[in-house]
């Protein structure tokens, strides 16, 4: 089968679309519940960042620095191959949903933190004259207005967590990577295997890429 993208290289990719589209769930399983596990973490310590105790804000400035100055392959290397020497072994999927929650939990964590310190103090000033308690005052008076300056660049984490993905490849994660990666190696289709993942990541991102401007350009026609 001559040339990268001959035909018959792409009919023999035709034959086993079911491992790609195997793939394709997986990824959008780790994406889901990974996305949920990063959004979790980065509102818990935005907000622990924003505290008024020094030891909670020392805690989430530990967490950010650390997951944004390791590599993700470094803490995807750690889960897989270190923990089972202290004895714990997790499901490969299960270990790319921690790598990458935790990862990008720490810059949704900065993404809050910018939301909620771009409120005016005003606010928060307010909402303590009118008996409203730390919660009370973060969810219904702060968080709401910090909305506006946090969902587009949470849009843009979210695309780089799917992106991300692609990294599990290396510990046979079962993603879209790895089964576009597995049946290039093993037919030789090069070309159309990788094109073809190509495509598949770009139809889950370009969705949030379009809407993170979207949401950019309609808030700023808002102030």
């Amino acid at each position: 089968m001559r040339g990268i993208f001959s035909a018959e290289k792409w009919g023999v990719l035709a034959d086993n679309l079911g491992n790609f589209a195997e793939g394709f769930g997986m990824t959008l399983f780790i994406v889901f519940f990974g996305l949920l596990l990063s959004l979790t973490l980065g509102i818990l310590f935005g907000i622990l960042s924003v505290s008024r105790l020094k030891i909670l804000r020392a805690l989430a400035r530990i967490y950010v620095e650390f997951f944004q100055n390791t590599p993700l392959l470094v803490q995807i290397f750690f889960l897989y191959n270190a923990l089972p020497y202290l004895g714990t072994v997790m499901p490969v999927t299960l270990i790319g949903i921690l790598g990458l929650g935790f990862y990008h939990g720490a810059y949704m964590s900065e993404v809050v933190r910018t939301g909620i310190t771009a409120v005016p103090a005003g606010q928060a000033e307010a909402a303590v004259s009118q008996g409203f308690g730390h919660l009370e005052m973060m969810l219904f008076i702060i968080f709401p207005q910090a909305l506006k300056v946090m969902l587009p660049p949470l849009a843009n984490v979210s695309s780089n967590l799917i992106k991300n993905t692609s990294i599990l490849a290396v510990i046979a994660g079962g993603d879209l990577m790895y089964q576009a990666d597995s049946f290039a190696a093993s037919t030789l289709c090069y070309g159309p295997a990788y094109v073809t993942a190509g495509i598949l990541y770009f139809i889950i991102c370009f969705p949030l890429t379009r809407l993170s401007i979207y949401m950019e350009q309609r808030f700023k026609e808002v102030r």
